[in-house]
């Protein structure tokens, strides 16, 4: 029998969970809408979903703390599209770090509500299984270097800071949550730059060669990021963590 995607809204907004629940049922999804945290809770609990939409504005438990929250349980690998009537760069890039896949900011169309769907769940589906997800805000230790995930930026074996570019930044935490797995160019480009799509092609290998440079890696004989010909790339350094944040 084939899969049909099921989605489930989760918007206080009784109009806009019609509006969306209908126009995704059109267009061949399954569609469940509760108002709140309380009711996703309810249904998450004899129920699965292939994603979720949350609106980040909502009485009682607003959409970042239920975004957190789902993301430490049994539901922790369900993208989730973020809805906000704010536009805020700072409030999208604290939706996107306490685990949404992806951010659209009301008003809205369905349309692309609809494609940025189907583009989450392509991504999520282009992934190896059972890859592991490192928690926001740890101390990550790999050969002689540490990555604080919440200064966002590596520590050398003397303590000494080196800074990160936001995209050098999100290429090393795709590494070292993906440890020791080949992973290839269209996995790197869609894991750190699916929602902005600043990078095409083969420009993957120029961001790979700038953290290689952080780590100080020679790229003739890589000791943390190996070339697999043909392939992609693999983070060939055991990870641990270190602390909690």
């Amino acid at each position: 029998m084939e899969h049909i995607d099921h989605i489930l809204i989760v918007d206080d907004d009784r109009e806009i969970r019609e509006l969306v629940s209908s126009y995704l049922k059109k267009n061949g999804l399954r569609a469940t809408a509760v108002a709140d945290g309380r009711q996703m809770r309810a249904f998450l609990d004899g129920n699965t979903v292939d994603l979720i939409i949350l609106d980040l504005m909502m009485p009682g438990d607003d959409g970042l703390v239920l975004s957190r929250e789902l993301r430490v349980g049994r539901h922790k690998a369900t993208p989730i599209v973020m809805l906000t009537a704010r536009s805020d760069e700072m409030d999208r890039i604290i939706g996107l770090e306490m685990g949404a896949d992806d951010y659209l900011a009301k008003p809205f169309s369905a349309r692309e509500l609809l494609a940025r769907i189907k583009a989450v769940l392509r991504r999520a589906r282009m992934l190896p299984p059972n890859l592991q997800i490192s928690e926001a805000g740890q101390l990550l230790g790999f050969g002689e270097w540490r990555l604080d995930t919440t200064a966002r930026h590596l520590i050398d074996a003397d303590g000494t800071v080196i800074a990160l570019s936001g995209a050098e930044y999100r290429l090393l935490r795709v590494f070292v949550d993906h440890p020791q797995r080949v992973l290839n160019r269209d996995q790197l480009l869609n894991l750190t730059q699916g929602r902005e799509a600043e990078l095409f092609d083969r420009s993957i290998d120029l961001l790979v060669s700038r953290v290689r440079q952080r780590l100080g890696d020679d790229a003739r004989d890589p000791t943390y990021i190996k070339t697999v010909r043909s392939e992609g790339y693999v983070f060939s350094m055991p990870v641990e963590i270190l602390e909690p944040r």
